[in-house]
C-alpha cells in the first residue's frame, strides 16, 4: 500500500463521509428503534453501562500499547485510542475483511517513520489476542447452554468457524516466525487468490504480487521480535480478558437500565452468542445479524422475549452505535492532523527555498 497524496486524503476522507451517511440512512429504521428504547431506559444505569463502554474504549488502546511495546514501537495510548476508534469506524462504513482499518495503522505508521511491518504484526496480534481471550469466554458461554439445552448446530458451526480463523491467524504468524521465504509463499498464494476472485468484478489486480517477499521479510522482522520478550507476551491477553469483561459488564447494566433480571449464566451465555456473531457475520460488525440472533439466545436463556429485544437495542447501541460515533470523531481529529503537518512541511519547504534577487 502506498502513501497517500494530498488530494487522495481529501478523496478517501470525502468517500468515508459519504460512506458514513449512506449507512446511517439505510439504519436510520434501527437507529429510531434504538431511540425510543433509550427513552424507556433508566438514566443512571444506562450512564453507568456508557462509563464502562468508555473504560473499554481506553481499555483498547491499552491493549495495543502493550503491542507497540513489544515491537519497540513508541506510541502514546491517546493516539492509538484515536487510531483504533478510527480504524473501527472505517471497517464498519467499509468494509474490507479490515484491511481498512489497518490501513488507518499503516498510514499513521508512514507519517511518523515508524516500520510498517512491525505495525502490521501489531494489528495481526490484536486479532489473536482477541480471538484468544474470546474463546475463552466462549467455552463458559458454551458450557452455559449445554446446561440449559439452548446449545444448537448454529453456535457449533460459528465457533468452529471463529476457531478456524484464529488458527489460521496463529499459522501465519508461525511461518513469519520461522521462515519469511515461507511466509513469503504464503502470501503470494493468498494475494493471487484474491486477485482471482477479484478480477470479474474489478477486471484488474487488486494486490500487488511481487510485494508479498518485501512484505513477508518486514513482518518476519516483527515476529522476530517477540522472541526477545516471552514474558511481556501475557500483558496484551489479559487486557484482552479485560475488555471482555468489561463488555459482560455494560450487558449486567442494559440489565439493569431495562429492570430485568438476570444470573451470571445469562450474561456470559448471552455476550457469547452476540460476540460471536458480531465477528463470524458476514455483514460489517454483525450488524443485522447480531439484532437478529441475540434476542434469540436471550430467550433461551429464560429471558422474556419483549425484555430480549429491548437488550439487545440498549446494549448495540452503547456498544456499536456508540463507538461508531467515537470513530468518526476521531477520524476526523486524524485527518485534521494530517492536513497540518502537511501544510507546516510545506511552509517549511517555502522559506528554506533561496529567494532570487529582487533588484530591477
Amino acid at each position: 500500500m502506498l502513501a497517500y497524496n494530498v488530494p487522495m486524503r481529501k478523496f478517501i476522507f470525502l468517500l468515508i463521509l459519504f460512506l458514513a451517511v449512506v449507512f446511517v440512512f439505510l439504519s436510520f429504521s434501527e437507529l429510531e428503534g434504538v431511540v425510543h428504547t433509550l427513552e424507556r431506559s433508566n438514566p443512571i444505569f444506562l450512564s453507568v453501562a456508557l462509563f464502562f463502554e468508555c473504560i473499554w474504549l481506553y481499555n483498547v488502546a491499552i491493549t495495543y500499547a502493550a503491542l507497540y511495546r513489544l515491537m519497540d514501537i513508541p506510541e502514546s495510548r491517546l493516539r492509538l485510542l484515536l487510531l483504533a476508534s478510527a480504524a473501527n469506524f472505517v471497517n464498519v462504513i467499509a468494509p474490507s475483511a479490515g484491511l481498512g482499518g489497518m490501513a488507518i495503522f499503516l498510514d499513521s505508521a508512514r507519517q511518523r517513520n515508524q516500520p510498517t511491518g512491525r505495525v502490521t504484526v501489531v494489528g495481526v496480534l490484536y486479532v489473536l489476542y482477541d480471538y484468544a481471550a474470546f474463546l475463552a469466554v466462549l467455552a463458559l458461554g458454551l458450557i452455559v447452554l449445554f446446561r440449559r439445552n439452548n446449545l444448537n448446530g448454529g453456535e457449533i458451526t460459528a465457533s468452529a468457524i471463529l476457531l478456524l480463523i484464529a488458527f489460521a491467524i496463529g499459522f501465519i504468524l508461525y511461518l513469519g516466525y520461522h521462515s519469511s521465504e515461507q511466509l513469503g509463499r504464503v502470501l503470494v498464494w493468498l494475494a493471487r487468490l484474491v486477485n482471482r476472485l477479484l478480477y470479474p468484478f474489478l477486471h484488474r489486480e487488486y494486490l500487488d504480487v511481487s510485494y508479498a517477499y518485501y512484505f513477508a521479510q518486514e513482518v518476519a522482522e516483527g515476529v522476530a521480535m517477540l522472541r526477545k520478550k516471552p514474558r511481556q507476551l501475557l500483558w496484551p491477553f489479559l487486557f484482552a480478558l479485560n475488555n471482555k469483561a468489561l463488555l459482560i459488564c455494560v450487558l449486567a447494566f442494559t440489565f439493569l437500565a431495562l429492570g430485568t433480571p438476570f444470573s451470571v449464566g445469562t450474561l456470559v451465555g448471552g455476550f457469547s452468542i452476540a460476540y460471536l456473531f458480531f465477528i463470524v457475520s458476514p455483514t460489517p460488525s454483525g450488524v443485522g445479524v447480531v439484532e437478529s440472533i441475540m434476542p434469540v439466545a436471550l430467550t433461551g436463556l429464560r429471558v422474556p422475549w419483549a425484555a430480549a429485544v429491548l437488550i439487545t437495542l440498549v446494549y448495540r447501541a452503547v456498544t456499536f452505535w456508540f463507538p461508531l460515533l467515537v470513530g468518526a470523531v476521531s477520524f476526523r481529529i486524524l485527518q485534521s492532523q494530517a492536513e497540518i503537518k502537511r501544510i507546516l512541511a510545506d511552509d517549511t519547504s517555502c522559506s528554506s527555498v533561496p529567494q532570487g534577487d529582487t533588484k530591477a
